[in-house]
């Protein structure tokens, strides 16, 4: 039945930033298909993905750690292992962003955004390959933008890590495919999370966003959950290599 191939039973994914937004909206998702779910985040406040995770059956395991460190990073795909058992799906979510004119853009922040967007989402994807291909399977997901594809407006950082995640996925799809690890990207357009109020909401510019989004209106976090599952599940299995945009047809305009 071709719903099955969209069930999740009995594996475990990793989520990077998924203690809010949209982090926790794909995690929640996967566990609803059946994963179970390990979570890394900065502050540490994972309790509400925690409860969401176990109140569908699923186990949850939380780590605390700080991704622009790569101390930190060391063996986190070693620990969700030792306490889950297992890894079958790497989403790469983790990120944030800063807003300065090129011209002043200071470089600690350029140095301490692609460390977290970049750095970490190949660290990890290394880190997560090494047990799926010695079981010949695995799905890792990466977390665009539409700024994959575009340069934005003063978020030069941001529009480089996101154009390299592109190619990174990519990159490692022709290395990986062959061996039986699918790696995509995923490229969401703008969302409501607490992160993007600023921008909603900033009397100029949210307007201008609102009026070129085609759909009329920002994505809201639930509508990640099909996508990654899709993209974590057996019915993607022919797919490498791909960044699916969701957008609400901004690049289509």
């Amino acid at each position: 039945m071709i719903l099955d191939l969209f069930k999740l039973d009995d594996r475990v994914a990793l989520v990077t930033g998924a203690s809010r937004g949209l982090g926790q909206a794909m995690a929640v998702g996967l566990a609803e298909a059946g994963a179970d779910i390990a979570c890394v985040s900065r502050s540490g406040d994972d309790g509400a993905l925690r409860t969401q995770v176990e109140a569908l059956g699923r186990r949850f395991f939380g780590i605390r750690a700080e991704l622009a460190d790569p101390a930190q990073r060391a063996g986190l795909v070693d620990q969700v292992v030792a306490a889950l058992g297992r890894i079958d799906i790497l989403v790469n979510n983790a990120g944030s962003g800063t807003r300065f004119p090129p011209e002043e853009y200071p470089m600690q922040a350029w140095r301490e955004l692609l460390e977290v967007h970049l750095n970490t989402a190949f660290d990890l994807s290394q880190q997560a390959a090494r047990p799926m291909l010695e079981r010949g399977r695995g799905k890792i997901i990466n977390i665009g933008s539409v700024m994959s594809y575009e340069g934005g407006l003063n978020i030069p950082a941001y529009a480089a890590a996101k154009h390299a995640l592109a190619g990174l996925t990519k990159s490692l799809a022709v290395a990986w495919s062959g061996r039986g690890i699918n790696v995509n990207c995923i490229a969401p357009g703008y969302f409501e999370t607490n992160m993007a109020g600023s921008l909603k909401y900033h009397p100029v510019r949210g307007q201008q966003i609102l009026d070129r989004i085609p759909a009329g209106r920002w994505g809201m976090p639930e509508e990640l959950k099909g996508l990654a599952v899709f993209l974590a599940s057996d019915a993607s299995n022919y797919m490498h290599g791909s960044i699916v945009p969701i957008d609400g047809g901004w690049l289509a305009r």
